[in-house]
């Protein structure tokens, strides 16, 4: 079911890291790295081009589009199938772990002979890694946790925007079916956890057995783990389990309530029915004494008889919400139709992947009031930005200003934030941009003092705006940073900064939990796709998603409010204004 353009990523990818293991040129292994990004958040499927539309996609060229014809015709890349000869399986493995690159995994395996994770670990805990030159006892403990990131990662999880692709594409087929009276995902997938373990697709049928079959049929079904007439299993060919219950069209709204969860949720509601003298469970809510049905058709129902209004899956995971809403206290959470703009995003200026007016135009069809250009700035030296060229693009936007239904255009950047916490430009120099990002890109390893002093400075600077993805996480390949975010997110309160929910799949940073830790402070947020192709913009589906379980309003989330309020709070931190 994965897009021919993210199975041709991931062999370029992998063909990267292949040859920085080999010991290969460096710039030939980012030229792939950069043709693997460029084939993912490329908007044609790449199956459907030949050998001269590929060569329309930035950063491939005609090698690389070869290889990509290659694949295409026969299933394989002879070059990786070579290349994955010489280096041991092992090794290759060791690169998964987060903070372990290619060049430390090569002298691992030459010095060590380590090419397992579990003989990595036995080397850790006998001190062998402290003699390796550029190795230390910081070096292992980073290792450990990037080990103990991959281990929680690979537990038979993907990232919730997969999982999506999956269960929207199932619905859909299924929907499709005779007899189908309403169709929809559940579980942790429903709530918008940040990563999945498998996907509850529900059905509310008279009859099962066209829909237990269909699944067992459907061309992306690898095995068939169970087959019954009121739940079938089965596992996709990327090997993700999907549960199917088919429900009776009177108890759609029990079940969908027991089968959304969570646990804990879950046990919260039976326990306030249960001192009503009623009975939950997926088929209903019944008099516990007589039997009698009091509620089942739908969840609002439901909740009504038990005090309480309809709870929004996202909040479902006990945290508090079933006290808010006894108190008539629940948020009225934002929406992603609440989103006005989008204050994070790059061009091909820098490492994006569309012009600037492929951007803009596909901003502007998604109806944003605003949008901002952020290419990085000149300290992130790869991206090879100059004063000349960030003036130049500037100029650009001013003339392409209003000229997209009206849409307002911002310049900005994405800073960098250094070691010492100082940014890319004087001030002098920032104080021109409509908007400043500011972002950790390196040295993640400094200690704890370090990156909180790095982080606060950041923010108390006057033309800093928001912070970009704040802990730095990729989930399942990088742990956040070790900063006390608490004494960031006061600084940002007090500053007047906003902090990013990046809305990245592989980030979602701040993930829920440090969205509501910094709730509590009066900080402000920002949701932005930080999207490098024009296919990435709906992402923002999944920050909003996350500010929601982190209980945010629309005025706690700065690019809901309109274009004079935000550049209001854009001024406050001393930044250029322009008339709205």
């Amino acid at each position: 079911m994965a897009r021919a353009n993210d199975q041709v990523e991931a062999l370029l990818q992998e063909y990267a890291d292949l040859i920085a293991l080999r010991g290969g040129e460096a710039f030939k292994a980012r030229a792939y790295e950069k043709a693997a990004r460029a084939v993912a958040g490329y908007p044609q499927d790449v199956s459907k081009l030949d050998a001269k539309g590929l060569l329309e996609i930035p950063n491939v060229g005609r090698s690389v589009a070869d290889k990509i014809v290659e694949y295409l015709r026969t299933g394989r890349m002879s070059v990786v199938d070579e290349a994955r000869t010489s280096v041991p399986a092992g090794v290759r493995e060791l690169i998964a772990i987060p903070g372990l690159g290619p060049r430390k995994a090569m002298i691992l395996y030459g010095e060590l002979g380590v090419t397992t994770v579990d003989q990595l670990i036995d080397a850790i805990h006998q001190e062998r890694l402290r003699d390796l030159k550029g190795f230390g006892e910081r070096t292992e403990e980073n290792i450990l946790h990037g080990i103990s990131v991959l281990q929680k990662a690979g537990e038979g999880r993907i990232l919730v925007s997969a999982a999506m692709d999956i269960a929207e594409q199932l619905v859909a087929e299924l929907s499709d079916i005779r007899g189908c009276v309403r169709c929809t995902y559940a579980g942790s997938l429903r709530r918008m956890k940040e990563t999945i373990g498998d996907i509850d697709i529900l059905v509310a049928a008279r009859r099962s057995a066209p829909f237990m079959d269909a699944l067992a049929a459907l061309p992306h079904t690898a095995e068939v783990i169970a087959h019954g007439e009121k739940k079938t299993s089965v596992r996709t060919v990327t090997g993700l389990q999907v549960d199917l219950r088919v429900l009776p069209p009177a108890s759609w709204g029990a079940g969908l309530q027991y089968f959304t969860g969570s646990k804990a949720h879950n046990i919260r509601t039976r326990e306030l029915a249960v001192r009503q003298g009623l009975k939950l469970s997926e088929y209903g809510l019944f008099d516990a004494e007589s039997g009698e049905s009091i509620a089942s058709e739908t969840e609002e129902a439901i909740y009504a008889r038990l005090g309480l209004p309809w709870i929004p899956p996202t909040l479902r995971e006990d945290r508090g919400e079933i006290a808010a809403g006894m108190r008539g206290e629940l948020p009225e959470l934002l929406t992603e139709k609440d989103i006005r703009g989008d204050l994070h995003t790059h061009t091909d200026l820098t490492d994006g992947l569309a012009p600037l007016e492929d951007m803009i135009a596909a901003a502007a069809a998604r109806g944003y009031a605003y949008y901002a250009v952020t290419d990085h700035a000149p300290n992130l030296y790869m991206q090879r930005m100059t004063d000349e060229k960030i003036l130049a693009q500037r100029e650009r936007v001013r003339a392409l200003d209003g000229a997209h239904h009206k849409m307002r255009l911002l310049h900005g950047t994405e800073l960098n934030i250094g070691p010492d916490g100082s940014l890319d430009w004087p001030d002098e120099f920032l104080a021109d941009f409509d908007i400043c990002v500011a972002s950790v890109h390196s040295h993640f390893n400094q200690s704890r003092s370090e990156l909180t002093r790095r982080l606060v400075r950041a923010c108390e600077n006057p033309h800093v705006a928001v912070i970009g993805h704040p802990t730095t996480r990729r989930i399942g390949k990088r742990p956040g940073i070790d900063a006390d975010f608490d004494a960031v997110f006061q600084a940002c309160a007090r500053a007047g900064t906003a902090l990013e929910i990046n809305a990245h799949p592989e980030r979602l940073d701040l993930c829920d939990e440090d969205i509501l830790r910094a709730k509590r402070y009066g900080v402000k947020f920002a949701v932005n796709s930080d999207a490098h192709a024009t296919t990435h913009l709906p992402y923002v589906r999944y920050g909003v998603a996350t500010a929601q379980r982190g209980w945010l309003t629309t005025d706690d989330v700065i690019n809901t409010w309109p274009v004079t309020r935000l550049r209001r709070f854009l001024g406050k931190k001393g930044l250029r204004k322009k008339g709205a």
